[in-house]
This record gives C-alpha cells, sequence and structure tokens, in this order.
C-alpha cells in the first residue's frame, strides 16, 4: 500500500489520548452534576439540558474512540486503509480527513443512500 501508515498511527494515536482525555473530563462533569443538591427547579432545568448535551457528546466521542481503536487494530492486522465493503484501497485524501474511515468515497455514498 502507498499510504504511509506510520504517519497515520500516530495520528490515529494523538487523537485517541485526545478522545481520553476528553470523555475522563465529560465522565467527571456528568458525574458532579449526579452529585450536586439542586434545590431550584431552574437550576435543575439548566443542569438536566448541559449533561443532556455532555452526554450527547460523550456518545459521539466514544463512537469516535471506536472507530479509532479499531483503525489501530487494522494497522497490526496490515488491513489499514483498505474499503470494508469492496476491498479497495481507500484514497490517502479521504484518510488524511477521516484517518479511520472504513468505507472509500464510493461505498460510502453508496450505504449513505440507503440510510435514506
Amino acid at each position: 500500500m502507498s499510504v504511509n501508515v506510520n504517519h497515520f498511527k500516530e495520528i490515529l494515536l494523538m487523537r485517541k489520548a485526545e478522545l481520553e482525555r476528553i470523555l475522563f473530563n465529560i465522565s467527571s462533569e456528568l458525574n458532579d452534576i449526579s452529585k450536586c443538591d439542586i434545590k431550584d427547579e431552574g437550576d435543575f432545568a439548566a443542569a438536566s439540558m448541559d449533561s443532556g448535551r455532555d452526554y450527547q457528546i460523550y456518545l459521539n466521542q466514544k463512537k469516535e474512540l471506536a472507530e479509532i481503536e479499531e483503525a489501530l487494530k487494522k494497522i497490526e492486522e496490515g488491513t489499514y486503509g483498505i474499503c470494508e465493503m469492496c476491498d479497495e484501497p481507500i484514497q490517502e485524501e479521504r484518510l488524511k480527513i477521516k484517518p479511520y474511515a472504513k468505507y472509500c468515497i464510493i461505498c460510502r455514498e453508496i450505504i449513505e443512500k440507503e440510510k435514506k
């Protein structure tokens, strides 16, 4: 494969560390909110909205982390940068934008159309 796997591995590991830090912080914040003694309905509503938004961010970040871990596993297995649908190489430009991409652009478009 012509893709510089080590370059992408480094990017993935840096993003993984960043996500783990973010997830730890959000998890701590959500835990702190659940321990708060909120007496006012307005405070409770504000805290609930904030924690709901934080939880959605947490879920999105957790999903990205899982995709990164999967990409790192593929690097170890020697299958990184190969589309899971057509087994063709994923374009390097796509990997630069989304280093944990599972599909080439063409297959990604097919999947998106099927979801609609």
